[in-house]
């Protein structure tokens, strides 16, 4: 008669338990990343009333006689299957498509969460918005990410400059009328740029070679006046109006306080033949001063800096975390894991390499839990909690009545 009221003492705490679960779940059904658990119950140990038999003689064995003595929790899972991405259109927020953990830092610990909300703060650190821990990847040195390097807190630091970059190169394409007349001139003015970032107009004048000569003598001459050293030579075309060489330059002039600058012209993608004349300035490599005004994110969690000046450079990467076995995590909060010893260590990749899943910017996944499912859930336990509390108040009477029999 005890051991009915026991069994079901046990199954209303643990089932009040399994409600405990579905309430959080419920609770957390909007929540950002969220990962929702579930319930499993075992049985407890059994009184063995008659042990087993075997066959003997002319007799067969018989089976054992046991009675149950309750039930217990057996495991309490959580779902790490994909929640479904909800577009945000913020380029800090950021989800996971496919396996891994965004990696936080609060200095000392780890912890590994699939919520990817994400924010800068006033020294640029780029955290997350739920709970200020530091998001954590490869920093780049000079736009170059190396990713054999241990992973770092990021910084996004907006106001950055960029040193100016003294022209190098510039391009032309386009066409050299052929027909025109010995001597006749094309003009061209270029914007270059010294090493402190200064813009120069440089003039090039393209000039007519005598008839039948396929050449064009080309003068460079800067606008402001600065004596020039090696600004002219010739262009040579083939029969076919093709370019095939040139002489002269690299050109030369120094801005006053500025490093002397030297431009090597690229006349590869100009043409000479019977046609209007279309000869056009196509490049060149130089830029002025460039401060960090706005910032992307790619697939691959790479940071993109975009300058003033119309530069782009990388300035990390975010780092993502898989686990051998993600369901061994513990939960530490705000949304959060902490490795366990059956979770298996971190192994920390880039985005979209490997068994790592891409990113997706501007979205945010949002919770797996399953309305459908744990009202379901909830009927089953309620009901479960229902006739269990009915074991009990059914043991209690036929208590009384064998009470009653003294009487």
């Amino acid at each position: 008669m005890m051991r009915s009221l026991f069994s079901g003492v046990s199954a209303l705490k643990n089932h009040q338990v399994r409600m405990d679960v579905i309430g959080n779940n419920i609770a957390n059904v909007n929540t950002v990343g969220f990962k929702s658990s579930r319930v499993a119950f075992r049985d407890i140990l059994s009184q063995t009333i008659k042990a087993a038999s075997s066959p003997q003689g002319n007799r067969g064995g018989t089976n054992p006689m046991q009675i149950g003595l309750g039930m217990a929790l057996g495991a309490i899972q959580t779902d790490h299957t994909q929640g479904s991405p909800e577009t945000t259109g913020r380029m800090t927020d950021m989800a996971i498509e496919g396996n891994g953990f965004f990696i936080l830092s609060d200095g000392p610990r780890r912890f590994y969460t699939r919520a990817g909300l994400f924010e800068v703060d006033r020294d640029g650190s780029l955290n997350s918005a739920v709970n200020g821990m530091k998001v954590m990847g490869w920093r780049a040195k000079d736009g170059v990410i190396d990713a054999e390097q241990d992973i770092d807190t990021l910084t996004i630091p907006m106001g950055k400059t960029i040193s100016p970059i003294a022209t190098k190169t510039v391009g032309f394409a386009g066409n050299l009328d052929s027909r025109l007349e010995a001597d006749e001139q094309v003009t061209q003015t270029v914007d270059v740029f010294d090493s402190l970032g200064n813009t120069h107009s440089v003039t090039f004048t393209f000039t007519k070679g005598a008839d039948g000569s396929n050449q064009w003598g080309w003068k460079a001459e800067h606008a402001g006046g600065l004596p020039i050293t090696d600004g002219e030579g010739t262009i040579y075309f083939d029969t076919s109006g093709n370019y095939t060489h040139y002489g002269g330059g690299p050109l030369a002039f120094t801005p006053p306080g500025a490093e002397q600058v030297t431009i090597t012209p690229n006349f590869e993608a100009v043409v000479q033949t019977a046609s209007e004349g279309t000869l056009v300035f196509r490049s060149q490599d130089g830029y002025p001063l460039g401060t960090l005004v706005g910032y992307s994110v790619d697939e691959s969690g790479v940071i993109i800096g975009e300058y003033s000046n119309g530069l782009t450079e990388a300035l990390g990467q975010i780092g993502t975390a898989i686990f051998a076995n993600p369901g061994g995590l513990l939960r530490a909060g705000d949304t959060t894991f902490a490795a366990s010893a059956n979770s298996g260590g971190p192994e920390v990749g880039r985005p979209g390499r490997g068994a790592n899943g891409k990113l997706t910017p501007g979205a945010l996944e949002m919770s797996n839990v399953d309305l459908s499912e744990e009202f379901t859930d909830m009927i089953i336990t309620q009901r479960g909690f229902q006739a269990n509390s009915r074991i009990i108040t059914t043991s209690d009477e036929m208590l009384q009545e064998l009470v009653n029999l003294k009487r």
